[in-house]
């Protein structure tokens, strides 16, 4: 049996080595607004909304050693896309703020624009610009 959803979007979980860091980026640099925090068994939930989906930083209370860090290095989940307007000015102001890009914003196909950064922990974070 299929999927049968009860919500048009999809939530994700990330554990982050420095959740103040993480909230900067997160919440402060891409604007995502801030909803909750709440305890659970691994550590503090911080759930931020991105229209219908939920980004939940989790603050664990035993940080994991990091991964290999990268979009090609390994298997699984590699990034995060944010579909959004004016990349320009937001790519702009990341840039200013210092962070890394693993793809400078680029035109990938007519219409489409699309740049990849790096949050804190080196997580890909894709932007996309249709239109």
């Amino acid at each position: 049996m299929p999927l049968n959803p009860a919500k048009d979007s999809v939530d994700l979980g990330i554990v982050v080595s420095d959740i103040t860091k993480s909230l900067d980026f997160y919440q402060g640099m891409l604007g995502l607004e801030k909803s909750e925090e709440l305890p659970t068994p691994f550590g503090a939930l911080h759930r931020l909304h991105f229209g219908k989906s939920d980004i939940k930083l989790i603050d664990p209370k035993t940080v994991p050693p990091t991964g290999t860090v990268g979009l090609e290095k390994q298997l699984g989940f590699r990034y995060i896309t944010f579909v959004i307007n004016d990349i320009s000015a937001l790519c702009a102001e990341l840039k200013d703020k210092g962070v890394e890009f693993t793809i400078p914003e680029t035109e990938f196909r007519p219409g489409v624009r699309i740049a990849m950064v790096k949050d804190p922990d080196g997580n890909i974070v894709e932007l996309v610009q249709r239109g």
